[in-house]
């Protein structure tokens, strides 16, 4: 049996066929094709199997996922920011969405509109431990029921609360589960990850427009970044000799995901940093370029006169972000930028987290890198960088040329895990 792997991105549409035991048949890609993203997927799949589409093939298996149109955004309402807020914040990175909104305290008028303007698809809402303060979730439970939130809610707050914040949101599609704090320093991510991944299937895929019928809908299985960081998890469970850092270069956004692995025992234990997977909205090399451009110069890593050399590109790629240049040069230019102020970033909040060690393994991902000829010059910048090296020094640099990540995170969803293993296998390093 044959199992295709689509991964539906805001630009482009891509996918792998794997066999059963792993094996990769071939892969393809196809520019997304929203409003109908589904003429993207069928062209993605007869260009894998001539016979007949895959999507539609019995005697196969069809494991997607998305982050098309903009992905999953989330909006986190907590108690207080250094502890819920926070907690809140942590979960919704580790479920693959990119928050867009974080409040803390009592919501009043001015906050439920900023809240409303930042346009999410998702709000978590949590505060207090279990059996302890639950006045500022019941408050801001009755303001987000009063003001007729339109988008799902996941309730993860005191649980003893959660009857009567459920009262106070009748009316809201609200899915409840157990608390992200449930004790004063206990952090608890996995339920709530579940349910936002939960609620992405059932209420936010089929809202965003991109495809008419519900065959799309029963395709996906997860949020991109969501499979993306089992694959990383998959990864770091072979021991590399330090953290596993993955950067994933794309046209609106730039992710980075570490993951640490420990041994324990007979057996290993993937030991994921809190901070595990950032997303830089404004970090891209078509949708989000000229932002790129800007901050690259801001913080001094290009000069003027390379500065408006790239700005004038950065033009172009907003305004077709499908165009694939002759000379890939810059494209190559902007994706290296993209990777170093956004590894930056990330170890920002990882700060400590990654081990004595820093990374054993250094993998580049996205379209960017993978068009890309040798990536010497890309590695030698990486490993130049004076915030970079002292993590870098040790690393195997290398890239994600089959796009494996995502397709392995979606097989060890699958229960496939042994396939999952030797997908990766193919990544060198």
């Amino acid at each position: 049996m044959t199992v295709l792997c689509l991964d539906i991105g805001s630009t482009w549409t891509k996918g792998a066929l794997v066999s059963e035991a792993g094996e990769l048949l071939g892969t393809a890609q196809h520019p997304t094709t929203p409003p109908e993203v589904l003429r993207g997927v069928d062209s993605v799949g007869g260009s894998l199997n001539p016979a007949g589409n895959p999507a539609e093939n019995p005697a196969g298996r069809v494991l997607a996922c998305s982050s098309a149109g903009g992905g999953l955004k989330l909006a986190v309402v907590g108690q207080e920011r250094l502890v819920s807020a926070e907690a809140g914040y942590r979960v919704a990175l580790a479920a693959g969405a990119k928050v867009v909104h974080v409040s803390a305290g009592p919501l009043d008028g001015a906050g439920v509109r900023e809240l409303r303007a930042a346009r999410p698809d998702v709000v978590l809402l949590v505060g207090g431990t279990d059996g302890g303060d639950d006045s500022v979730l019941l408050h801001n439970a009755g303001r987000l029921g009063a003001n007729r939130l339109a988008c799902p809610i996941v309730l993860a707050g005191n649980a003893e609360a959660r009857p009567e914040a459920e009262r106070l949101l009748a009316g809201r599609t609200v899915v409840p589960t157990a608390n992200v704090l449930p004790d004063v320093g206990e952090l608890a991510p996995g339920p709530a990850r579940a349910a936002i991944r939960e609620v992405f299937l059932r209420h936010v895929i089929g809202g965003k427009g991109l495809s008419r019928g519900p065959r799309f809908r029963r395709l996906v299985r997860a949020v991109t970044p969501d499979a993306v960081l089992t694959g990383v998890s998959r990864l770091a469970a072979r021991d590399r000799g330090g953290a596993v850092l993955v950067v994933d270069v794309g046209g609106a956004t730039t992710d980075v995901y570490s993951a640490v692995s420990t041994a324990a025992g007979p057996e290993r234990v993937v030991a994921l940093p809190p901070d595990r997977r950032t997303v830089e909205g404004d970090l891209g090399v078509r949708w989000s370029a000229g932002t790129l451009v800007e901050v690259a110069a801001r913080e001094k890593l290009i000069g003027g006169a390379e500065a408006a050399a790239l700005r004038s590109g950065a033009v172009a790629r907003s305004a077709d972000v499908a165009w694939l240049p002759e000379d890939p040069a810059a494209d190559l230019r902007l994706g290296v930028l993209a990777a170093v102020l956004a590894v930056r970033r990330h170890l920002a909040l990882v700060e400590g987290q990654l081990g004595p060690r820093g990374a054993g393994l250094l993998v580049l991902s996205g379209g960017v890198f993978r068009h890309a000829g040798p990536v010497a010059e890309v590695e030698r910048v990486l490993r130049a960088d004076p915030v970079l090296r002292p993590v870098l020094r040790r690393a195997a640099v290398t890239v994600d040329r089959d796009h494996v990540l995502a397709p392995a995170g979606l097989l060890a969803d699958a229960g496939l895990v042994a396939a999952a293993d030797r997908l990766l296998a193919r990544l060198p390093g």
